[in-house]
């Protein structure tokens, strides 16, 4: 049996309700009459010929037939949203760039990445959301995000239509404040035995690399600190709690910005960084631009 296309205020309204959980609360929001909302639902029932919600006490929920149709409704509605706001910005100056950021991903390396898009002819407006990299890939298949950064690519087996671009890989280094530097930088990597030591959560793409590098090396440091947030790592050892890993490619920026002196260079160890995007192919003029640079060297590649 043919079914008509949906209507779209119907579904709207069915998109509401969804997301209420009630029809009341529904029609309070939608400033219409409880008959009126119920009667809409029904009519777009009748359309797709499945019933979208089913009874349970007193809140409504979505049948396996209305899970599927909001999960249409969600992107449907928010490309409404994204186009409503690229029409707001039609006279804008400005590229809006909306990026995820992985929670793992170093910041400065997040900074110099994104850096790079201050310095094009056409002004971008970054917008920037931090998650853990699952949920951020869940946005992107959404659309609700141009590209994520992340020190990780996709899980084997996901289904998840979205792409991952290596950006550049780089050694790690073994980093902390002078006087630590000073005291645990001999006969390196030897010399870490019993070092104040602050790592990433296990559940970080790099540890286990660490893990095995110390292994490898007979290596038994007094680990005094882990963490899933690398921001908050790098300010315990900012503050000279513990030597830390980073990358080579930001040695620079260590010394600057962190006040932290090499203590060993770990080239066993790789930390890669990838844009994942919806495209094989990137077309955002700003994410162009950082792949350009990188592969201009531009980033410290190391």
């Amino acid at each position: 049996m043919k079914h008509a296309i949906p209507n779209f205020r119907h579904l709207h309204y069915f998109w509401v309700v969804a997301k209420e959980g009630s029809i009341t609360r529904a029609a309070e929001r939608l400033g219409l009459a409880v008959q009126t909302v119920s009667s809409q639902i029904t009519l777009l029932e009748q359309a797709v010929g499945k019933a979208l919600f089913t009874q349970q006490g007193r809140r409504l929920s979505l049948t396996e037939a209305g899970r599927l149709a909001l999960t249409y409704a969600d992107q449907i509605f928010l490309l409404g949203e994204q186009m409503q706001e690229a029409l707001d910005q039609a006279g804008n100056l400005r590229t809006r760039l909306t990026v995820g950021i992985s929670d793992s991903l170093p910041k400065l390396t997040a900074f110099r990445l994104l850096e790079v898009t201050t310095q094009l002819p056409t002004p971008v407006r970054l917008v920037c959301f931090e998650d853990q990299h699952e949920a951020l890939l869940a946005e992107l298949a959404l659309h609700k995000l141009d590209v994520v950064l992340s020190d990780r690519t996709l899980a084997a087996g996901s289904t998840l239509r979205v792409f991952s671009h290596l950006l550049f890989e780089s050694e790690m280094l073994v980093v902390g404040s002078r006087e630590l530097a000073q005291k645990w930088g001999k006969n390196f990597p030897k010399g870490l035995k019993g070092a104040p030591l602050l790592l990433p959560a296990r559940n970080n793409a790099l540890r286990a690399k660490i893990d095995d590098w110390l292994e490898v090396n007979g290596v038994h440091p007094d680990v005094v600190g882990e963490f899933e947030d690398n921001a908050l790592l790098n300010t315990f050892g900012r503050r000279g709690l513990g030597l830390f890993f980073a990358p080579a490619a930001l040695a620079t920026d260590l010394a600057e910005q962190l006040q932290a002196e090499v203590v060993g260079r770990v080239p066993e160890v790789r930390e890669q960084f990838y844009a994942i995007s919806n495209e094989r192919k990137i077309q955002h003029p700003a994410v162009e631009a950082i792949l350009a640079a990188v592969h201009e060297g531009m980033l410290g590649a190391a």
